[in-house]
């Protein structure tokens, strides 16, 4: 789905303040009827302990490189932990262990094939079946990419990522606006803030979520192994909720990128697809180049075909999420982890 653009004015230009107007009554709607689900759920409690990463808007604010980064610092001081999403975009509904060598983004989404590179990987659209199945397949902690506004799987410490540059845009709830939920109503259940990015649009958002009590964190997401760009011409394109975020790391890379195409997020690609943009960097005497999420949806593209030359011909860029003070951060994260285990005991 492409964002309106009456989500993000102060990014776009002009606030056109009528759209978000006539759809308030539907935003209203929605907020309650989530309110009410949060409300009448029992949420249950897995049998490890579980590390929720979400966010308030609907998508591009970087929580799966928090997560990712996140569940590696974990497994550097010894966790076994396995991932849990839901794993938007892909037909399984699981519980599913994510094979990659098996397993396509039409399968179980392209966010989880980038997840089971880090770790085991379970994508369950109820999440506590999938946590049960994760801690069957030896999960002894759960990091959840997404999920925070799922009410039926209880969280140990939950983390909320923002955008810095678009912040919670216009403020308004979906269809309105791009947020999920009330600001107040998730800032009650969260447990810190991340603020990804550069930017101030979430300088409010920040200063809320501190008069709370909240620590509030910076992170840039940044490349983890950068490919050798050499000063070759780029076609840059992606499919993810934010592509000038991609285009402006290439661009602090020193990158030359002479033309770039955005799709919708998420955006599976066509053989149509893959020609065009083919042609286009070959008119263009341009290397092709796309984020890594973007890649892992070409992963299983058949032998000889059109999206197959594409995958082959296109550099890609893993990011990961650098956050300061992260061993404070961490250090929140072990204390509930300790906190949940003497409950479960």
């Amino acid at each position: 789905m492409r964002e309106p653009r009456f989500w993000y004015p102060s990014r776009r230009g002009a606030t056109p303040l009528l759209p978000s107007r006539l759809l308030a009554p539907m935003g209203w709607l929605y907020g309650l009827a989530g309110h009410i689900r949060r409300r009448r759920a029992t949420p249950e409690r897995a049998a490890v302990p579980v590390i929720c990463i979400g966010n308030l808007t609907v998508g591009g604010a970087g929580k799966t490189p928090v997560a990712m980064t996140v569940a590696e610092c974990l497994i550097g001081s010894g966790e076994k932990v396995h991932f849990l999403t839901r794993g938007y975009g892909g037909r399984e509904r699981g519980p599913i262990r994510v094979d990659p060598a098996r397993h396509g983004a039409a399968d179980v989404g392209d966010e989880p094939l980038l997840l089971a590179a880090v770790a085991p990987t379970w994508v369950s659209a109820r999440r506590p079946e999938g946590a049960a199945a994760a801690v069957r397949g030896g999960a002894q902690l759960i990091v959840m990419d997404d999920g925070f506004q799922n009410p039926h799987l209880a969280k140990d410490f939950s983390i909320l990522v923002v955008d810095a540059a678009t912040g919670v845009g216009n403020g308004c709830l979906l269809p309105a606006g791009p947020l999920r939920e009330r600001i107040d109503d998730a800032l009650e259940r969260a447990h810190a803030i991340v603020i990804n990015g550069r930017g101030h649009a979430a300088d409010g958002i920040a200063a809320r979520a501190r008069a709370r009590g909240l620590p509030v964190f910076s992170a840039v997401t940044r490349p983890a192994t950068p490919p050798d760009l050499g000063g070759t011409p780029l076609l840059a394109f992606a499919g993810i909720g934010r592509p000038e975020k991609f285009y402006r790391t290439l661009a602090d890379l020193g990158a030359e990128v002479v033309e770039t195409v955005d799709f919708a997020d998420h955006h599976i690609y066509t053989e149509n697809d893959a020609l065009r943009l083919l042609v286009r960097a070959r008119e263009r005497g341009a290397r092709l180049i796309t984020t890594e999420k973007d890649a892992a949806r070409l992963t299983h593209a058949p032998a000889g075909s059109t999206r197959a030359r594409l995958r082959d011909a296109a550099l890609q860029l893993p990011v990961r999420a650098l956050i300061a003070n992260i061993d404070t951060l961490m250090a929140l994260v072990d204390d509930a982890t300790r906190r949940a285990r003497r409950r479960r005991s």
